[in-house]
């Protein structure tokens, strides 16, 4: 806290459940004891699947505030997002652009944004805000991120969304929570 310059940080998040290591429920106690102590105001986790929240939920009673997790449209991971939904858990996606990759280029995502006046990147984060997530897109580009605002101008309809649905899942970015192990 000394070197961040604060006293009271505002969220605070397990990255990796790590289950090979078979900590993270002790650092749930941690998190939850800093909260109540006054030094967090919010506590969540990164990348934990449902039986990973269920079991830090299990032991303390606390729920985390939100959930980081790997989210897009061709991976949009619904039944993490909707269990967290009915936790009161707050999802964020984190590679929402899916790296700014092949996901950029689907045709149907390139209609969509042709229909709207858009780019490819607003339907996705229109998207992500439409399922109810929160996105932070990450860009060293300053123009890109000054353009990634312009998503509050327009909504997509049902239609869309379902077409957005049909996007073949090509799963995971990044590493499988399950099977992370960080040198365990």
């Amino acid at each position: 806290m000394k070197k961040l310059g604060l006293e009271k940080l505002d969220l605070y998040l397990i990255h990796w459940p790590v289950p090979k290591k078979d900590a993270y429920v002790d650092t749930w106690r941690a998190f939850v004891k800093l909260r109540e102590e006054g030094r967090i105001r919010s506590i969540g986790v990164s990348n934990f699947n449902v039986p990973h929240l269920e079991r830090i939920i299990d032991a303390t009673g606390v729920v985390p505030s939100v959930n980081q997790i790997e989210i897009h449209p061709d991976f949009p991971q619904s039944d993490v997002g909707e269990w967290c939904r009915g936790q009161g858990i707050a999802t964020e996606s984190w590679s929402p652009l899916g790296q700014g990759g092949e996901l950029l280029k689907q045709p149907i995502i390139k209609q969509i944004a042709d229909a709207h006046g858009k780019t490819p990147a607003h339907v996705i984060l229109r998207w992500h805000l439409q399922s109810r997530h929160i996105v932070i897109p990450r860009s060293k580009n300053a123009a890109r991120i000054a353009a990634n605002i312009d998503v509050f101008t327009f909504e997509l309809t049902p239609a869309e969304m379902k077409a957005l649905a049909t996007i073949p899942a090509t799963g995971r970015l990044g590493p499988d929570p399950d099977k992370m192990d960080m040198g365990a």
